[in-house]
């Protein structure tokens, strides 16, 4: 495996990623027969086969995902020299790849922003996607560090806290169970529930919740795929959602809903910082990290329980 080139794990990694021979040696400005021969001499080296070759096109064997997998961690490994190179000559500059839950979206773009205004010169690409999208981007090297609420656990991770994560029950304004106080369990069971996709942070935090309540579990409520429509089929009166305090600070301030004062809420969780063990961490990335725990949670928005005015009289 000494012998392995660069040029040969790139091949790898576009057959991979385009499935066809054609499409690979065109990605990669050769010619067919050419990046066949790479192929060819790459398994005779190792005496593996890469590929199964179907008429759907190429598919990795076992042999093939643990070469894509050296070809990402070679990758990783260069981007982060190069970023120590720069910061050697005492140039702050580099690029760090970001991916971010889609909860994270109300704060993410004002986090960046001061981080940029502390380092100018470090390139953020940033992706948002749901919490199954970015474990994914995470474990196949195509983002540094992620921001989310729990941790994958089917991999080994790096994270760190930098912020509390507060999960509410949010109902219209004008819901029969807006401003009372002390709401069970049993009785915010009865309600309809709008929810996110199955392995998403706030329905797996809903189910734990609501898991002593007889059979609600079965028949949960309605499935929406993003936060902004569960909010607007809240206002709407379509039912009440169990959701992230911070994707709704502007309409609780225009009092469009409301926070019920459900018992044992809101439910902390908290935001994390996640990048992968074996990734070697970038002076980009480190900066990053730092920034996050100093003051990341300065730029997590605060939303409290609006209580009516006699509550307490």
């Amino acid at each position: 495996m000494r012998n392995v080139t660069l040029r040969q794990l790139r091949t790898v990694q576009a057959v991979c990623r385009l499935g066809k021979i054609n499409l690979a040696a065109e990605a990669l400005g050769l010619t067919g027969p050419a990046l066949t021969l790479q192929i060819q001499q790459l398994e005779r080296d190792a005496d593996v086969s890469l590929f199964d070759r179907t008429r759907g096109g190429m598919v990795p064997t076992a042999f093939g995902l643990a070469f894509l997998e050296a070809a990402r961690a070679v990758e990783d490994s260069l981007v982060s020299l190069e970023d120590s190179i720069s910061a050697i000559k005492g140039l702050r500059t580099g690029r760090l790849r970001l991916g971010v839950v889609s909860t994270g979206k109300y704060f993410a773009p004002q986090l960046i922003a001061a981080f940029r205004n502390q380092v100018p010169a470090i390139e953020i690409n940033l992706f948002i996607g749901n919490r199954a999208e970015i474990i994914a981007k995470l474990r196949d090297h195509e983002i540094d560090i992620a921001l989310m609420g729990r941790p994958p656990r089917d991999f080994e991770v790096r994270s760190q806290v930098f912020g509390d994560h507060p999960l509410v029950f949010i109902a219209p304004a004008d819901h029969p169970l807006a401003g009372v106080l002390e709401i069970s369990r049993e009785r915010i069971a009865q309600e309809q529930f709008l929810l996110r996709e199955r392995g998403s942070g706030t329905r797996i935090s809903l189910e734990i919740f609501l898991s002593d309540t007889p059979r609600k579990l079965e028949e949960l409520g309605t499935e929406m795929g993003s936060n902004e429509t569960i909010k607007q089929a809240v206002i709407a009166g379509l039912g009440i959602a169990f959701i992230s305090a911070h994707t709704i600070e502007q309409e609780v301030k225009l009092r469009r809903l409301v926070i019920l004062d459900v018992v044992d809420t809101p439910i902390r969780r908290q935001w994390f910082s996640v990048s992968r063990v074996d990734r070697a961490t970038t002076p980009a990335m480190q900066a990053f990290e730092r920034f996050l725990l100093a003051t990341g949670a300065r730029y997590l928005p605060v939303v409290s329980k609006p209580y009516p005015a006699n509550a307490f009289g």
